[in-house]
């Protein structure tokens, strides 16, 4: 697992010891980015269900303002954190632990992307979304990325967000949502 281009090129992050975590592979990681282009740069982004912190660092490698990482499990904050400390971005980090609802809730400006990579099939993402939508955290123009298993299929419409894309990648679909 790498930073794949930007300002990080290069650096290895430091990966799950176990399969409780399962992070973005470079493949899938890759085509989400050539999908974005660079519609962040300059702006805040979000990695929530942020693992180890993977497409928030190459967000912020690929020139994010800054990004807020939100995870719940201690082992994830602690990976997420050496990695940030690693990459030497903690001026660009904010780290959120605790439930997604709780995270989001402590966002106080509107996001150009919100990457969503909840464990799979958990029920977390439509419900992750609606939130979103809620609290009204994206700007206008702005995406939701959503990562999950091909098996979990995510509505056309969530809140006032649409669905524009959907890619698959074996077991795994990338589906893009935007505020109109």
């Amino acid at each position: 697992m790498r930073i794949i281009t930007g300002s990080l090129k290069g650096r290895r992050l430091e990966s799950p010891k176990n399969d409780k975590i399962r992070p973005t592979s470079d493949k899938v990681k890759e085509a989400i980015f050539s999908m974005l282009f660079d519609e962040f740069y300059d702006m805040p982004v979000c990695d929530l269900f942020a693992g180890t912190g993977n497409l928030g660092l190459e967000a912020i490698s690929r020139g994010a303002s800054r990004c807020y990482f939100a995870d719940s499990g201690r082992e994830s904050i602690s990976l997420l954190k050496r990695n940030i400390d690693y990459c030497n971005v903690g001026d660009k980090a904010v780290v959120l632990a605790g439930d997604y609802v709780t995270a989001l809730q402590r966002i106080r400006e509107k996001m150009s992307v919100i990457f969503l990579d909840p464990p799979y099939e958990a029920g977390y993402m439509q419900k992750a979304i609606e939130t979103i939508d809620t609290l009204d955290l994206l700007e206008d123009g702005g995406c939701i990325v959503a990562e999950h298993s091909a098996f979990e299929k995510l509505d056309d419409s969530i809140g006032k967000y649409q669905k524009v894309k959907e890619k698959c990648y074996g077991k795994i679909v990338i589906s893009i949502y935007r505020h109109p």
